[in-house]
């Protein structure tokens, strides 16, 4: 079992930066791949970034790659999605998510363990 606790979201301007953090329980986070996905007010979830547990492997998301950069520490069993150049559009919750043993996938389906989300509000 695997709790997920998300930090560090809030209300930002247009092109401001904010970094979320999503804190692991358990002695085997190396052993997860870990994602970010966000979901906006009527709109499906959708994928952000993931990282491989040995952090070797890293996705992004089209709509956010050059701004979303996710990375891991395993030491301290952390997760964190440093987001740059704010769009009004990347208003979201966002969650941080765990698959054990996982590629980095892409679908939400594919992770067996989620957050409770975070609030991004960027303003225009």
């Amino acid at each position: 079992q695997v709790q997920l606790v998300e930090s560090g979201g809030g209300l930002v301007q247009a092109g401001g930066s904010l970094r979320l953090s999503c804190a692991a329980s358990g002695r085997t986070f190396n052993r997860y791949a870990m994602g970010w996905f966000r979901q906006a007010p009527g709109k499906e979830r959708e994928f952000v970034a993931a990282i491989t547990g040995s952090g070797n492997m890293l996705y992004t998301a089209d709509s956010v790659k050059g701004r979303f950069t996710i990375s891991r520490e395993n030491a301290k069993n952390t997760v964190d999605l440093q987001m740059n150049s704010l769009k009004p559009e990347d208003t979201a919750v966002y969650y941080c998510a765990a698959d054990y043993l996982g590629p980095g996938s892409k679908e939400a389906r594919a992770y067996e363990y989620w957050g409770q989300g975070t609030q991004v509000t960027v303003s225009s």
